[in-house]
């Protein structure tokens, strides 16, 4: 590689910055982050997967039978997608002024109008029990990876023409597209397994193997450095090459993780634990990281929402009371949740 010149240097310096291929900030750091806000906001349902905006202004909360879409300035729900039957996630193609909703107990989407809230239309799906949602905007597609039937469901975003139908090894969970089309998803197995999603030819192109990750739930992409971050159970994150699934780092997190999350401008990596923890892990290079920076959340709090531009992490939980008795058949019931006391935290840097 021929050396630069230094008189080259800051204009070698912008194109990096504009490409977002510079080094990770180092003026926030892991310690800095605290909880800045708890809003207990109520409501009956349970929940799953958080969504924000573009803007950061709204988060879109999976409510079990609706979408609450929480105004994050105003610090109040501002609106609802109504009758969203045991939805998952949440997707946004927001230069279509549409979202999108996995509905799991329904099998089916819900398809509305960002700007309004209006729903458009229920689109009935194959798939049963779709899980998480994808909208992948390179080949402007829609992704549902439905859990009890085990495949991945594509369409086109636009018509809502079903593209095509995709076997995959086990359960799927959470997934992520990189800036070339390229989808990758975690396969809940012991050990865990990632798959690789070719959008423009709509196949699966590899399944890597998740050496010391069983059951991997949340995901997360550094897209410049070509990392992925898949959240396990045993309480580790594993870290993969994107290209070619070769194992880089296995790292300690807290208990019960439920999603991951990625700051290219800050060089972070999150996991929300259900043990009531955000770690926070500093990315030192591509193949070095850090250990985890606990941070205290509230015991449940497993899925999250990472607004890039203010570096500000959401996350909801519940107060709970104890379990019901078991029965055969629910030999392990979960412990029940308290009534209006639905809450959303945010944690940032101070």
């Amino acid at each position: 590689m021929k050396r630069v010149q230094s008189q080259r240097l800051p204009l070698v310096v912008a194109l990096v910055a504009a490409l977002g291929l510079s080094g990770p900030s180092r003026a926030v750091e892991p310690k800095d982050f605290a909880l800045l806000d708890s809003n207990r906001i109520g409501g009956k349902g349970g929940w799953d997967y958080l969504t924000t905006d573009s803007s950061g202004a709204r988060l879109f909360i999976s409510r079990g039978d609706r979408v609450d879409v929480y105004d994050t300035a105003a610090r109040k729900v501002i609106g609802s997608i109504p009758d969203t039957k045991g939805v998952h996630g949440v997707a946004l193609a927001e230069a279509k002024n549409r979202g999108y909703s996995s509905n799991g107990k329904g099998n089916s989407i819900t398809v509305f109008e960002l700007s309004t809230l209006k729903v458009l239309k229920e689109l009935p799906i194959t798939g049963e029990n779709p899980d998480a949602i994808l909208y992948e905007p390179v080949t402007d597609t829609l992704y549902t990876f439905n859990g009890e039937s085990t495949n991945v469901t594509i369409f086109d975003a636009t018509t809502l023409e079903l593209k095509a139908t995709l076997p995959v090894p086990g359960k799927p969970e959470f997934a992520v597209s990189d800036a070339g089309g390229r989808v990758y998803l975690n396969i809940e197995t012991e050990p865990g397994q990632l798959v690789v999603i070719d959008g423009k030819s709509m196949a699966v192109k590899a399944t890597w193997a998740l050496k010391g990750c069983n059951a991997p739930t949340g995901l997360a992409l550094d897209a410049a450095r070509h990392r992925l971050f898949s959240v396990c159970d045993d309480k580790v994150m594993a870290v993969t090459d994107a290209v070619t699934g070769k194992p880089v780092a296995r790292l300690a997190i807290g208990d019960g993780p439920d999603a991951a999350a990625y700051d290219p401008a800050l060089g972070l990596v999150f996991s929300s634990n259900g043990d009531g923890t955000l770690s926070i892990i500093r990315q030192l290079s591509a193949d070095k990281y850090a250990p985890a920076v606990s941070l205290p959340t509230q015991k449940g709090a497993r899925t999250m929402a990472l607004d890039a531009k203010t570096h500000r992490v959401y996350l909801v939980t519940s107060d709970f009371g104890p379990p019901p008795p078991a029965t055969a058949e629910t030999p392990h019931p979960r412990p029940s949740q308290v009534p209006d006391t639905f809450t959303v935290h945010v944690a940032g840097p101070r």
